[in-house]
């Protein structure tokens, strides 16, 4: 294995636990949204709200390695689709600001109208960003961003069915794998009502999750036969791996089962990830640019990984230990002195 393929492999191994820990935060906004009014929607809202509040903005640590290492490693292809995609990169930073600051607002508005706007902006912003990032990677398995600056079509590069469905399919698995953290969360804090109503949400989203995967592998197969091809005969373990760990999942929340169901959920999203990694392999830009043609210098790429293996030595055990933390207080979030009162699951 060269150094580039270790950049890229790297890479792959970050957006993976993006998905894990980003596509979940956008998930609970998703569900916040979809939660009612503001009586029936107060108790899912509160457990969202104690469980994203210690963590949510420590997942962006991935997104910003992801765009450094590929900004320095790879220079063409990042030019490439910075320029290309610009409009749903834009959105999807669009989102994340949103978002933010639309999650801040809302615990701190005085007036509970302008929590409830905040509220719903929370949550828009929490779809907007993961669908325009499936559009991304849509664009890219579709093999709509030629080389060079700005030499794609600047809509139908995401704006077509592979990239559409890509989308739905990226909000449908941070909604799955957030309804799945939730179910846990509630089972944690002992709030069995919580912990059915996110089951049943886990369960749908799963479901809508396999229609629209099996749906953008149909549209791929009209756009990007050759993309097709390898996707259902290099990385097809990966794939069944994938189905048989939904599959698993659906299983233990029918059977109630809580403990190792994190896992399987996130095991199952990572089989996705890889599987798309494995078909594309070892193209940047499918089927224009090469890992090796596309990547910096050998001493850079050597520089790269070993600030890889540093940062990721740094960044990993402090955010194991801001998840433990987590896990073992309910009051790590918000100071109980100065938590409203309807922050009170008991209620």
């Amino acid at each position: 294995m060269s150094a580039a393929d270790g950049v890229a492999a790297v890479l792959v191994l970050v957006i993976t636990l993006y998905a894990w820990s980003g596509l979940a935060d956008y998930g609970a906004g998703f569900w916040d949204l979809l939660a009612g009014d503001r009586a029936t929607g107060r108790r899912p809202r509160q457990l969202i709200d104690a469980a994203v509040t210690p963590i949510w903005e420590a997942n962006h640590v991935w997104l910003v390695f992801i765009l450094v290492v590929a900004w320095t490693a790879f220079g063409i292809a990042f030019a490439s689709i910075m320029t290309t995609l610009y409009i749903p990169l834009f959105l999807a930073a669009l989102g994340i600001v949103l978002r933010g600051a639309s999650f801040a607002l809302r615990k701190d508005a005085a007036r509970e109208g302008r929590r409830h706007v905040a509220g719903w902006l929370f949550g828009l912003g929490s779809i907007l960003t993961p669908f325009c990032f499936g559009t991304v990677l849509g664009a890219l398995a579709a093999g709509r961003v030629p080389v060079g600056n700005a030499a794609g079509n600047e809509i139908t590069s995401w704006w077509n069915p592979v990239s559409i469905l890509t989308g739905v399919l990226a909000v449908a698995s941070g909604a799955f794998l957030s309804a799945v953290y939730l179910v846990a969360e509630a089972r944690r804090r002992d709030l069995p009502d919580l912990e059915r109503y996110f089951w049943t949400r886990a369960i749908a989203a799963g479901a809508v999750g396999l229609v629209a995967g099996a749906a953008a592998a149909i549209a791929l197969h009209g756009d990007n036969p050759q993309m097709f091809d390898r996707l259902v005969s290099r990385s097809i373990p990966l794939l069944l791996i994938g189905v048989i760990a939904l599959a698993a999942t659906m299983y233990l929340a029918r059977r109630a089962v809580v403990r190792g169901l994190r896992v399987v959920a996130a095991v199952g999203v990572a089989a996705l990830i890889w599987s798309w990694a494995v078909a594309q392999a070892p193209y940047l830009l499918p089927f224009t640019l090469t890992i090796d043609d596309g990547a910096g210098a050998a001493p850079t790429l050597r520089w790269v990984l070993i600030w890889t293996v540093i940062a990721l030595l740094a960044i990993i055990p402090a955010l194991a230990l801001l998840y433990s933390l987590d896990q073992r207080s309910t009051d790590l979030g918000e100071d109980p002195a100065t938590a409203r009162p309807e922050t009170d699951l008991s209620r």
